[in-house]
């Protein structure tokens, strides 16, 4: 059976004043009249991986490929792991749509859990940024299953 989801997205307008010159948006929390605040993609970025994995039970972020370019990265010195991996973003100048790739701990119950990462990403954003959150996407594509990674102890030929 499938089901169509629709999504309705709020935009904003702005008005342009009789005189021709372009208008602030008075509603916005990063636009007065003395300036613009622009935030950039990686920022929210980086928010939005912080705030997921904030949430219990989330045991990792990111689809099996960014994974596991992840472990080879953690292998080599000095590389830093990337905070931003599993989570993708659509920026505007006041508004903003994240999409988390998410892997669950076993026995979780992912419903709720997707709320408690949901909730916790918007309102991270909102406060962090100014930014008005229009949606969180969350894919949850693998259950952690505690032992599962554990790796045998290599076995020495030569004692």
């Amino acid at each position: 059976m499938n089901a169509t989801t629709t999504t309705e997205k709020t935009t904003d307008t702005k008005t342009q004043p009789k005189n021709g010159t372009a208008a602030v948006d008075k509603d916005s929390k990063l636009a007065s009249d003395q300036g613009t605040t622009t935030i950039a993609d990686i920022v929210v970025q980086k928010v939005a991986g912080l705030a997921a994995r904030e949430v219990r039970g989330v045991h990792d972020l990111g689809g099996g490929a960014a994974r596991a370019f992840g472990a080879i990265r953690d292998r080599i010195p000095g590389a830093s792991a990337s905070i931003g991996q599993g989570v993708s973003v659509e920026v505007g100048e006041t508004q903003a749509a994240v999409d988390l790739e998410l892997v669950v701990e076993y026995g979780v119950a992912i419903a709720e859990l997707a709320r408690a990462v949901r909730r916790n990403v918007l309102t991270a954003i909102e406060q962090m940024t100014g930014l008005v959150v229009v949606e969180v996407n969350i894919n949850i594509n693998d259950v952690y299953i505690p032992g599962d990674d554990d790796e045998p102890a290599p076995s020495s030929r030569v004692q």
